[in-house]
């Protein structure tokens, strides 16, 4: 049971990963290409679904990790699953504390009603989020380490 907790665990925080990975190295530049207010209705659109779902697979990957370690704690790999768990604690809270602010003004925004500072405003999530993607990274390699 735990070889299968430990699979289901690395692929969902891979998954989530690779969704992740994929917003600043290839849909920002894909949106940001569009012209008009085309990228910035799609970073709204992003802003709105992204909003719904990554709260619960931040969280659930976070629980599932925090049960591997639980279960796992005699095994060898333990401490990985540990520095796992803290690298995504800090996910947590960079979302909470720093990137949901941003987005939650973001999704609120259209075209006619976005602030003057709006460039300035996604350029501070771009970097925000950099940081955030190097963070999980971090935790799936710790994860992918344990595993061996």
């Amino acid at each position: 049971m735990l070889t299968a907790l430990e699979i289901v665990t690395t692929v969902v925080v891979g998954v989530m990963v690779g969704v992740e990975f994929a917003v600043p190295f290839f849909i920002n530049p894909i949106l940001n290409a569009l012209p008009g207010d085309n990228g910035l209705l799609g970073r709204i659109h992003g802003g709105r679904v992204g909003g719904a779902v990554m709260p619960f697979w931040y969280i659930g990957s976070l629980v599932l990790v925090g049960i591997w370690a639980v279960a796992g704690r005699h095994e060898d790999g333990t401490g990985l699953v540990i520095a796992a768990a803290a690298l995504l604690v800090v996910s947590v809270l960079m979302s909470v504390l720093l990137l949901v602010p941003i987005n939650n003004r973001v999704k609120a925004w259209t075209p006619e009603s976005r602030p003057a500072d709006w460039k300035q405003q996604l350029t501070r999530w771009d970097r925000l989020h950099y940081v955030r993607v190097a963070v999980i990274v971090a935790a799936f390699a710790c994860l992918a380490a344990a595993l061996a």
